[in-house]
């Protein structure tokens, strides 16, 4: 029998979940907002792709703390806030003596904060005494976002002519899906997440075995649409949990354990529909790869030498692409990292073995301390009879594998620097962490401080949008907009996107004030090949010759096709007068040795 069959026929015998209390609509509703309509966003504007769906993610994520009504938690959220306070102080000195752009620095420091408001928020939603039912609906949001997710992915790789690039973003990969968030990684995880609530909707007796193995193997073969192997390792986890866990009840087991199995068995479907079509299969190109690691092996090996050269203070918060790109790696991948694709080092290697060490350390407490909570034998887990556990108890235990699974997704990528996975991973991580049940006898007064944080997230949220705008003018011009030079003046006042209007100042050629101050700016955001090129000319300009030939440099270890006409002055043979002169700085080597640090402004 085929593996979906066969799990329908072990979960029918089930009956279906006794009537259990109704969700609010405006929980349903600001959940599923919250949940959904950053991941479904596909419009987006230049210079940054995700910046609108990561705008949305903190305006709804602020109504969701308004709308869910926490009250005021405890102290188990000691850990993880205490490890934001850290991470903050870690911005703050890479903004001031360590010469952090404030655009930048201030994004950073918005974020952590509208971080540590949701974990708070969950840990005041856990304090409730319907706190099951707040979990719920979370559980439906994400099982709606996941399927309607699903849907997108299928598109993409059944009639990629439909994808619009308004509603539905096209793929950049033949054969694999990436959502409209443009990325196979975010989508898998955002599928998981999915799967995960369909294990607390069957847990908390609110989705019948017979309707959840059939949304189950949607989302495991949108997981395979992907291709993504960070969605094969979370599939891996599941059933893992499932294996391990006993104390789950058995329709909820089955679907986990099932769940290798229907990976394997659309993985099977797919590699025969793309033989019988002559059509392309993501999965199929992944197998044929010969960098299992996809450059994440030499990333993390560079890491480790930055580690190395710097232990005590790290490179500085924001600093990794940065200090990489101008440290000599003769054999280093050659696509732009701006990111080690590794937590834990690019905490190590960005704040120093001390501090980086020491935010470390306190999440891995507070996430080893919610595993406690959740998988011991706490008194929650002390009401578990034949029925199975008790809603409390299931809604925390699904809370902490949201946060396991995308704690290992951040063992490969960076899925925490997105604003649509830290705020619902600190949310769910704070309702995972509170020790004591809530007590029925005590007035339940929300919070006051937490909607008021809410609100202000919504106010911030619009305001930077507001802010994107005028960096958006310089990159999308339109008939009757101001000249390019004003366009890039006006983007320069920004000020959470400087950055961006720095970087074209620096690199579109049009005679804008203060040039130096663009390039001190908009180098510590990304270093590209148009970047590093105009940052060595402005550099031999000014006479810092050594500087720019270590530049040089370091842009040809990229071995970029872009830059073959820069580097093609090498080999024009030498004339009388240019003999004189010298070869062009990018020809030679820096007469004295040159550190990343040479390039900080003084």
């Amino acid at each position: 029998m085929q593996p979906l069959p066969l799990l329908s026929a072990s979960l029918l015998s089930h009956p279906a979940p006794p009537a259990a209390p109704a969700v609010p609509p405006a929980l349903l509703l600001t959940a599923a907002l919250a949940a959904a309509a950053p991941t479904l966003l596909a419009y987006s504007t230049s210079p940054s792709p995700t910046f609108l769906n990561q705008a949305l993610a903190l305006a709804l994520w602020g109504l969701w703390a308004v709308v869910s009504q926490p009250l005021l938690p405890g102290r188990a959220l000691s850990a993880p806030l205490l490890a934001l306070a850290l991470l903050a102080a870690g911005v703050l000195w890479s903004w001031g003596p360590g010469g952090h752009p404030a655009s930048l620095a201030l994004s950073a420091l918005g974020l952590l904060a509208a971080a540590a408001l949701l974990l708070a928020a969950g840990a005041g939603a856990r304090a409730r005494s319907d706190a099951a039912l707040v979990f719920a609906a979370l559980c439906w949001a994400y099982l709606a976002t996941g399927l309607l997710n699903a849907a997108l992915a299928a598109v993409q790789v059944f009639a990629p002519g439909w994808s619009d690039g308004s509603w539905l973003a096209a793929s950049s990969i033949p054969g694999r899906a990436v959502g409209n968030l443009r990325q196979p990684n975010h989508l898998s995880s955002v599928l998981t997440w999915a799967c995960i609530a369909v294990v607390g909707l069957v847990e908390l007796r609110r989705l019948a075995p017979r309707w959840a193995a059939p949304a189950l193997a949607l989302l495991v073969a949108a997981v395979v649409l992907t291709a993504s192997r960070t969605g094969l390792v979370s599939v891996l986890l599941l059933a893992l949990w499932g294996l391990a866990d006993r104390r789950l009840r058995t329709p909820a087991r089955l679907l986990l354990l099932a769940t290798p199995l229907l990976y394997g068995a659309a993985w099977w479907g797919l590699a025969q529909w793309a033989a019988a079509t002559a059509q392309a299969f993501g999965g199929a190109a992944r197998l044929a790869e010969t960098d299992i690691s996809g450059s994440r092996f030499g990333i993390w090996s560079n890491t480790l030498a930055l580690i190395r050269q710097q232990p005590w203070a790290g490179v500085g918060w924001g600093e990794f692409n940065y200090a990489w790109t101008l440290t000599p790696f003769p054999n280093r991948p050659t696509a732009f990292f701006d990111h080690s694709h590794n937590l834990p080092l690019q905490l190590l290697v960005e704040l120093g073995l001390p501090l980086g060490g020491a935010v470390l350390g306190l999440l891995l407490w507070g996430l080893g301390r919610a595993v406690w909570l959740a998988f011991g034998r706490s008194a929650a887990d002390r009401e578990v009879a034949d029925t199975g556990l008790s809603p409390l108890a299931a809604a925390q235990r699904c809370a902490v594998m949201a946060v396991v699974m995308i704690g290992l997704h951040s063992l490969l990528e960076y899925p925490l620097w997105y604003a649509y996975f830290l705020l619902p991973t600190a949310w769910v991580w704070g309702f995972a962490l509170p020790e004591k049940a809530p007590r029925p006898a005590t007035p339940e007064l929300p919070s006051r401080a937490l909607a008021a944080g809410g609100l202000l997230l919504i106010l911030g949220s619009a305001l930077a949008v507001a802010d994107y705008r005028h960096v958006a003018r310089i990159f999308s011009a339109s008939a009757g907009d101001a000249p390019l030079e004003q366009r890039i003046a006006s983007g320069r006042d920004s000020l959470f996107f400087t950055h961006h209007a720095d970087y074209a100042a620096a690199t579109s050629g049009v005679a804008v004030a203060d040039t130096q101050a663009a390039f001190d700016r908009a180098t510590h955001y990304l270093l590209d090949t148009r970047l590093m090129k105009a940052w060595a000319q402005s550099l031999e300009a000014q006479g810092r010759i050594d500087e720019a030939r270590h530049l040089a440099q370091r842009l040809r270890e990229f071995r970029k096709a872009e830059t073959k006409e820069f580097f093609d002055a090498c080999k024009v043979p030498a004339s009388a007068s240019t003999a004189q002169a010298g070869p062009p700085f990018q020809c030679a080597a820096p007469q004295r040795p040159v550190d990343w640090r040479s390039f900080l402004p003084p």
